[in-house]
């Protein structure tokens, strides 16, 4: 059996009086793909960014590659990590977003290569180098040295997919990456995800596209008002739903 990567205990997160975390546990081994689907609100997102500590939480524990992130006890008080030790944890996690965020006066190769030479401190051939692979990889190395607004939307997001993969994460997380794009653009994206999964990258989708989420994954986590409400294998979770509000959100997905 592959290696623990990702262990979340009693995860819980609060804006203000709404709770949109109650208590969140979950683990995830090395090589899997992890679908997490639900209706808008149940706290997909918010989850996937306390991952990776762009959101504060209020309690619970998250352990990644064995490191708890974020947070530490000291004689029984809980105390936020400095910001260099969260930016380096940071590091050990990919994201890529509903909105590409690629600066639009750097080319796709030099998008890239910007993380490789800021964080990295990898020179400079070297990190243009790995930006090459990496867009071959998500079919754009023609694309290298085009600008963003050059680039069609599904294009862009292939780049921002190709600069969190570069920096060689543990764990990529995934938030809705369709969802800003044209329906024609979101297969072409899919598959780029589609292959990584086949080369075993551990990943954890945040999708509404029920058919992939069926395809890719092998585990999906349903959330449901804050809580995991089901999970299991895909195939047996989407002919059998265990539960009455499962059943209820397939009927109203895409899923059919």
């Amino acid at each position: 059996m592959s290696k623990l990567l990702l262990e979340i205990q009693g995860l819980r997160k609060q804006y203000g009086a709404l709770e949109v975390l109650k208590g969140v546990d979950c683990t995830m081994r090395e090589g899997e793909v992890i679908s997490i689907i639900g209706s808008s609100g149940s706290g997909k997102t918010t989850m996937l960014r306390c991952i990776n500590m762009l959101e504060d939480f209020q309690a619970g524990r998250i352990v990644l590659d064995g490191e708890e992130i974020g947070y530490e006890q000291s004689n029984g008080t809980r105390r936020r990590k400095s910001e260099k030790d969260i930016a380096r944890q940071r590091a050990l996690t990919g994201m890529a977003f509903q909105q590409f965020n690629l600066f639009p006066h750097m080319t796709a190769a030099q998008n890239v290569m910007l993380g490789l030479i800021k964080v990295k401190k990898m020179p400079r051939d070297e990190a243009r180098a790995v930006a090459e692979k990496w867009l071959d990889r998500v079919g754009l190395a023609a694309r290298a040295d085009h600008h963003p607004g050059q680039l069609s939307g599904g294009q862009q997001q292939r780049v921002a997919i190709a600069r969190a993969i570069a920096m060689s994460p543990r764990l990529m997380l995934f938030d809705e990456v369709t969802s800003a794009l044209d329906p024609e653009l979101v297969g072409e994206v899919l598959q780029v995800i589609k292959g990584l999964a086949a080369d075993g990258m551990s990943m954890l989708i945040v999708t509404h596209e029920m058919r992939f989420a069926y395809e890719v994954s092998s585990r999906v986590i349903f959330m449901n008002q804050g809580v995991i409400g089901e999970e299991g294998d895909p195939k047996e979770m989407f002919a059998n739903p265990r539960t009455e509000r499962l059943a209820e959100f397939l009927k109203t997905s895409s899923f059919n």
